[in-house]
């Protein structure tokens, strides 16, 4: 089984990284249990496209509409967002405790011809090195760290001022209960069982005053729902289940 990156006074939570050290060799099987999120991910990429040429001048129409900027995926996993963001033309550095992850990463990035520089470290040693980002993106990592407000501090502490964070997770809510965590894990069984803790689910409200405890406005918030007719996930203004929020350091 790959480990996790050995690191003291983090945010990560231990029996969340085993969970994805379990399963860090599967990110690029589209069949596996990392299938939701492919799926998830064009709606994703789209979304960090449009804020940040909304946020920086850019033109999405545009082949490569994010160069010039740094982007910084945290909790990166096997690539799965920082290989189309590099392919947008961001300068993309990937970061992720789970050592087995960032090789899965390593190895993909190298198969396809990417140069995204992957680090097994945690957020807080980023913030530790001096360096800020443009870009700052975090997808479906708050419902698993230890430490919201501390993790959101690190967050903070890495993005420019005038930069840009975007936030993807699940709302704590009925609908979600039943239908991220009963649905996708128990019924249809699109991940694994014990994926998701509904108690570490954030409302946007909720997260929207731990960001702005932390000096980061909030700016957008879309939700995004499931198309079952076509097989495929798509922004919404219902925030109840999954939601991406996007957020600026002033």
């Amino acid at each position: 089984m790959a480990s996790a990156a050995p690191e003291h006074d983090t945010t990560a939570d231990p029996g969340e990284l085993a969970k994805f050290a379990a399963i860090s060799r599967d990110w690029w099987d589209t069949s596996g249990p990392m299938a939701p999120l492919h799926k998830l991910n064009p709606v994703r990429v789209a979304y960090i496209r449009d804020q940040a040429c909304a946020t920086f001048g850019g033109d999405a129409r545009r082949g490569r509409p994010l160069d010039g900027l740094r982007a910084l995926d945290i909790g990166c996993g096997g690539g799965l967002l920082a290989e189309p963001l590099a392919r947008l033309g961001a300068d993309v550095t990937g970061v992720d405790p789970v050592v087995g992850s960032i090789e899965t990463a390593r190895w993909h990035a190298a198969e396809v011809g990417l140069e995204i520089a992957y680090e097994p470290v945690t957020i807080e040693a980023v913030g530790r090195s001096g360096r800020q980002f443009e870009l700052v993106v975090a997808s479906e990592v708050v419902e698993h760290v230890a430490d919201v407000p501390e993790f959101l501090a690190g967050i903070a502490a890495v993005t420019r001022p005038g930069g840009l964070v975007v936030l993807s997770t699940l709302s704590r809510t009925r609908t979600s209960f039943l239908k991220a965590i009963i649905g996708a894990e128990y019924v249809l069984g699109w991940l694994p069982r014990g994926t998701h803790e509904w108690r570490r689910f954030l409302t946007p409200a909720e997260l929207g005053r731990e960001l702005r405890a932390v000096g980061l406005r909030p700016l957008d918030v879309r939700g995004i729902g499931y198309d079952a007719a076509h097989h495929k996930f798509l922004l919404t203004r219902n925030p109840s289940v999954n939601y991406l929020l996007a957020a600026t350091r002033d």
